[in-house]
């Protein structure tokens, strides 16, 4: 889990750097499609740092 965490942590990082680029060039298809990435894969990862903690514990 310790890895995918960090996989997704970049993946939603890498999507606010899209919406931000999307807003720039005003694609709003792309901007909804990195903004739900963001706030999915993002989501993910703050509740699991955030229950799990980083690193997570085994028990």
């Amino acid at each position: 889990m310790n890895l995918l965490m960090v996989i997704f942590g970049l993946v939603a990082i890498f999507a606010a750097v899209g919406v931000v680029q999307t807003l720039k060039h005003k694609q709003f298809l792309g901007f909804i499609f990195n903004l739900l990435t963001f706030l999915v894969f993002g989501g993910f990862t703050a509740a699991t740092i955030i229950f799990q903690g980083y690193p997570p514990s085994l028990h």
